[in-house]
């Protein structure tokens, strides 16, 4: 999926999705103290203005000129100042230990694309540095709702801290995220998530 495909799916009114911050980052962020945020392929921004409007220096890096742009109106919006770039998550290198929070939210993506924007995360954390990597797990794709249903875009807890090198990994496995089915019944979509941190 390229540039021009978000481009189109961003082109709404509306937001896609909810202008509610993910929940496993409100989770994690909360226990931080606010730094230096990146969010990389932020979308439409929902959680790069989240971390503004809690004091972060936030950063949102995506290809899709139209979803910045819904960004953009939304940290208006809110009332708060985020930094947009524009640019390609796989290619795309920050520059080096510059972020105290790195967040990887639902970038699904096959290899190698995907070890390369998580290499690129990686890179960005500084010295006691956390990363957040969440994504739709392979096993939702039998066992949970919605989500890609292509195993080879979907995550795996243990192939995320393969390539995590010396970060240490305080969270890694599959969590399940209660979502309102097409009936308006709970359902239960399954999520890779990991946490990581860069000692200091």
């Amino acid at each position: 999926m390229d540039s021009q495909f978000w481009d189109e799916r961003y082109d709404t009114a509306d937001m896609i999705w909810t202008t509610d911050a993910n929940r496993f980052l409100v989770e994690i962020a909360e226990g931080l103290e606010p730094g230096r945020a990146l969010d990389l392929a932020c979308g439409e921004g929902r959680n790069t203005v989240w971390l503004a409007e809690r004091g972060w220096t936030a950063t949102g890096v995506d290809f899709s000129p139209v979803g910045l742009a819904k960004a953009s109106r939304l940290a208006e919006a809110r009332g708060v100042e985020i930094t947009l770039l524009e640019a390609d998550a796989t290619t795309w290198r920050p520059a080096p230990q510059s972020y105290d929070l790195v967040c990887v939210l639902y970038l699904q993506l096959a290899s190698p694309a995907r070890e390369s924007a998580l290499d690129a995360a990686i890179e960005a954390l500084c010295p006691g540095g956390t990363l957040l990597v969440v994504a739709h797990d392979v096993e939702n794709i039998i066992h949970g709702v919605g989500g890609p249903q292509d195993p080879s875009v979907c995550y795996s807890a243990e192939g995320v801290v393969n390539i995590l090198g010396d970060l240490t990994v305080l969270e890694a496995g599959p969590r399940n995220r209660p979502v309102t089915g097409a009936e308006g019944d709970l359902v239960t979509a399954i999520d890779t998530v990991v946490v990581a941190r860069r000692p200091h």
